[in-house]
Order: C-alpha cells, then sequence, then structure tokens
C-alpha cells in the first residue's frame, strides 16, 4: 500500500550538521552521525542528507562519510552533493545508500538522469530543485545553494526531468527554508499538477500540522522538513527529534482511507 513518507533533512557544511534560514547563516546543530543514531531509534520513514559544500566548491561526494553514514544508517538513506557522473552515483549507491540526489549536474545535463537511471534504477535517481519566489509571482528554479539561476522555467524544467526518468523530485522552497511558516502549498500544487512521478516537499515546516496539512490535500506525498527535527520550542533549542505517534497514526489513517 503506497502511503506518504516523513523524512528528515540533514544538511552537512563543513564537516557539521547544520541548519539554514532562506539558504544562509548555517548554524551548527550537532555530528551527522550522532543525528543518524537518534533517528535509527524514532524509526523514520527515510533519511535525506545533503553536502551543501561539495557542488559549489567544485568537490567530488565525501565517500568516506557517506560510508559511515549508510553502515549507521537503519533506514532508507538519500543522499546528495557533488554528484555529477554515473560513476560517483553507482559508488554511492554501492556503499548502501538506496537514493542519489542530483541538482546542478541534472539541469546542466538531462542524459546524466537517464545514464544513471540505467545503471541503478529509476527508483534511486532524484533530482532536487531549490525554487523561488520572483518579484513578479512567478517561481524560479536555483542551483549552487541559491546562487546561481537556471534560465529555463520550473514547469519546463519538471516536464524534462520526468521525460528523461527521473524517479523522484523534491522541490525546496529557498523562501520558506528555515522560517517554519509553513510549506508553499501553491509551489506543492504547481508541480503535483503537472508531474505524475513520486513527489517530495521540503522548506518551512513549523509544526506538523504543516506535514499532517500537506498530505490531507495531496494524499500520497513525501514531506522532508529540517527545522521541526533539530530545534525544539520558539527559542529554537536544538534536540534531534520525530513526529509523535499519535501524529504519525493519523497519518497511516489518512493512507488508509485512500484504499477504503
Amino acid at each position: 500500500m503506497l502511503r506518504s513518507r516523513i523524512s528528515p533533512c540533514l544538511l552537512i557544511h563543513k564537516d557539521g550538521l547544520v541548519k539554514t534560514v532562506k539558504f544562509k547563516a548555517p548554524k551548527y546543530v550537532g555530528d551527522p552521525i550522532n543525528a543518524v543514531k537518534i533517528f535509527n531509534e524514532k524509526e523514520v520513514d527515510e533519511l535525506i542528507v545533503l553536502d551543501i559544500d561539495a557542488t559549489v566548491n567544485n568537490m567530488e561526494p565525501d565517500f568516506q562519510r557517506i560510508k559511515h553514514l549508510a553502515n549507521e544508517c537503519r533506514m532508507p538513506l538519500c543522499y546528495g552533493g557533488g554528484v555529477r557522473s554515473v560513476e560517483q552515483a553507482k559508488r554511492i549507491i554501492q556503499l548502501g545508500v538506496e537514493k542519489v540526489a542530483l541538482s546542478s549536474a541534472a539541469l546542466e545535463n538531462h542524459d546524466l538522469i537517464k545514464d544513471i537511471a540505467e545503471e541503478v534504477g529509476r527508483q534511486s535517481v532524484v533530482v532536487i530543485l531549490d525554487v523561488k519566489r520572483s518579484l513578479f509571482g512567478s517561481y524560479e528554479v536555483f542551483t549552487h545553494n541559491g546562487k546561481k539561476k537556471v534560465k529555463k522555467s520550473l514547469k519546463d524544467i519538471v516536464i524534462e526531468l520526468e521525460c528523461n526518468g527521473v524517479g523522484e523530485i523534491v522541490v525546496n522552497s529557498i523562501d520558506q527554508d528555515g522560517t517554519m511558516s509553513g510549506y508553499d502549498l501553491a509551489l506543492a500544487r504547481l508541480v503535483r499538477d503537472i508531474s505524475s512521478v513520486p513527489l517530495t516537499i521540503l522548506g518551512g515546516v513549523g509544526s506538523s500540522d504543516d506535514i499532517v496539512g500537506l498530505i490531507e490535500e495531496f494524499k500520497v506525498i513525501g514531506a522532508s522538513a529540517g527545522s521541526l527535527f533539530v530545534f525544539k520550542g520558539k527559542y529554537r533549542a536544538v534536540l534531534i527529534n520525530y513526529l509523535p505517534k499519535y501524529v504519525l497514526e493519523k497519518i497511516k489513517n489518512i493512507s488508509n482511507k485512500l484504499y477504503e
């Protein structure tokens, strides 16, 4: 039975776990491996880990770190950061990672999506779209931590990704990142209307109600969050956490109703 996935998203910067606000001012929140250990105990659905230094510094993936994360992780793991070739993607999968996340490389070379999918399977190829609303109200896609704008429209990019064999799209709102003010549901609707591949929404979650609301509207969809799972309370004290059991049960019931 298909159901929505709830995925904490962890950002790695200078070897530490950080959280950003609108892609700026990274705040250190701990050690990535320790966070993985805690999420193991919480029995999360899936974990997304993104190295936000690799692409902007033109570095390849840190395979030693990936190996440590994969060995420790007891839930499905999606890893992104610096992946620019089929060989790198294959190596990451061979280390025990379930999904490889691409961004700038996939948008610059669509054949890369096809080639990786042929080697590791379409279900393991994820493309992350960092999206920001323009002054005129349209949505624009950026790479390199929000610094480089992609010239194509969001709609054209999504259609091309799907035609080229992407297995999943993660839509990350730059405007909502770290604000804990809620998902950009208009953005989610826009992408959902033009795509049929699995979709995950990221950016802005401030409470479990935001996740429940997303799933109530879109039913089977991936719901990801960063701040919600690393901070606690209005003073944003660092505390690795997950959704309470009663919220997970509510989400499960929403999925069950689809099959009644």
